[in-house]
């Protein structure tokens, strides 16, 4: 007694027993796919940020202090001679620009001040030239309107990797509830061939008794010895394969290799009513390959914008401003001079021998593939969504008869021994009840499993906790 409370004590001191639920909020906080999620998502969230800095007002600061040149440049006389002339001066330049995209047209607004400075050490000559202010609009007339565009497809990236995310962690939670069943799969292994080992120990001392007083046969003991010889080796192996669960289980969840652990088995079955229509709908309304659908027929509408915007090229850019030069700073900005400039650039194709009637089809014949594609997965989302529902009706009354499988079978085993005990039944039917037991056990193990893998699936697939009806993210 001594020794059984020692062994208790030491066992509850060194190894933890842990639940579903807390294991899968290990995954979420330590897992390394978890950590790569939360990487993902940070991307995601600071792309959608430089994304709206697209529309914001920009005030940049620009130039080179100085420019110095030292050297002999070659110049051409009025009367053909060449000769080699002496340069030595610097230059700088500087200019505050304030620039805002204009979202309605594509252009780009801009008011602009700038300086420049010349300075000539050979000539002792030194002047200054200001524009003390300039405002500039550049409007493409036929391009494609890259901020309007953007407007609408962004939004739509940005939601759809939030909902991504939540996806993803929720495939998480599949994968450690299929490497804690692993784990319990080799524990309750390695219970049952514990237990079987000590009974058929039992069993072949027995049968030594029972062929020593010659109740018995020779081909029965040895059956028996077989049998306990069979129950060692599957007490190794199932101790084998539940390090190897348990490493397993242990990497992806980020726990310690010195803590010893045991799972506990979750029984406690949700109840869920679930229909197929309510859970496509569920699925349209928040699942983000839904919103990757959207997304991509927008896109493809892009595409035919741009390849009819490039059929023709024209940028328009006027300005007004003032400004002025002088030998010094003061002069350069003393009574500045109107300074307007209007340019009007185009790049028409008289003859591309259909290049651009080309690129029109291509941009149409690519949307019309896009829409195929996009419905074929939209059918294929809805069917996986309906084929995982129902399979819940199945799963639940699978539950329950394995259960009570199990059940029967320990009740008919502990008879089975009872009866093999007095007598009344040989050795080979009470192995047949140990195997059913054990297959027993296994099956029922086996239904648990896929109850909460297909469960996880199915609120990866819908983004929504039937069994709460809460939503899995904040919209």
């Amino acid at each position: 007694m001594l020794l059984v409370c020692l062994i208790s004590g030491t066992s509850h001191a060194q190894s933890a027993n842990y639940t579903l639920e807390q294991v899968l909020q290990m995954a979420h906080n330590n897992s390394p796919s978890s950590k790569q999620a939360e990487t993902r998502k940070e991307n995601y969230y600071w792309q959608y940020r430089y994304y709206k800095t697209n529309y914001n007002p920009q005030l940049r600061a620009s130039g080179n202090v100085p420019n110095y040149y030292k050297e002999y440049l070659t110049n051409r006389l009025d009367d053909g001679t060449v000769t080699f002339q002496q340069l030595e001066q610097t230059t700088a330049d500087g200019t505050l620009s304030l620039s805002q995209p204009i979202y309605f047209t594509g252009g780009t607004l801009s008011v602009n001040s700038s300086l420049n400075r010349y300075n000539d050490f050979i000539y002792d000559l030194q002047k200054y030239n200001s524009t003390v202010v300039n405002v500039q609009i550049d409007q493409p007339i036929f391009k494609i309107n890259s901020l309007k565009w953007d407007r609408k497809t962004e939004p739509l990236r940005y939601e759809e990797s939030r909902r991504g995310y939540v996806e993803e962690m929720e495939d998480i939670s599949r994968q450690a509830t299929d490497k804690y069943f692993s784990v319990l799969d080799a524990q309750i292994n390695l219970q049952i061939a514990q237990f079987n080992l000590a009974n058929n120990d039992t069993i072949y001392k027995i049968e030594q008794g029972r062929y020593n007083i010659g109740t018995t046969t020779k081909d029965k003991l040895l059956q028996a010895e077989l049998q306990l010889l069979r129950s060692r080796q599957d007490v190794t192996s199932a101790k084998i394969s539940l390090q190897n669960a348990q490493l397993d289980l242990r990497s992806f969840i980020g726990l310690k290799e010195t803590e010893s652990f045991t799972l506990e088995l979750p029984e406690n079955i949700p109840l869920l009513v679930i229909s197929a229509d309510e859970a496509v709908r569920r699925a349209r309304e928040n699942r983000a390959d839904f919103i990757a659908f959207r997304r991509r027929k927008l896109e493809a509408e892009r595409e035919v914008a741009e390849a009819r915007g490039q059929r023709f090229e024209a940028t328009l850019s006027a300005s007004f401003g003032l400004n002025n030069q002088g030998p010094n700073f003061r002069d350069a900005y003393k009574d500045p001079q109107q300074q307007q400039r209007v340019n009007l650039s185009f790049n028409v194709p008289v003859l591309d021998w259909g290049r651009n009637k080309a690129r029109m089809k291509t941009a149409y014949a690519n949307k019309r593939l896009n829409d195929y594609v996009i419905a074929q997965d939209e059918v294929n989302f809805e069917q996986e969504i309906i084929t995982q529902v129902r399979q819940f009706d199945v799963l639940m009354s699978q539950i329950e008869i394995t259960k009570k499988s199990d059940e029967v079978a320990q009740e008919r085993y502990m008879v089975s021994q009872n009866r093999y005990l007095i007598g009344k039944i040989d050795i080979t039917n009470l192995n047949i009840a140990l195997t059913e037991k054990d297959t027993a056990k296994r099956g029922y193990l086996a239904a648990l499993r896929t109850f909460w893998t297909s469960y996880f699936e199915l609120r990866g697939l819908t983004l929504y906790d039937f069994s709460t009806n809460q939503l899995l993210y904040t919209p």
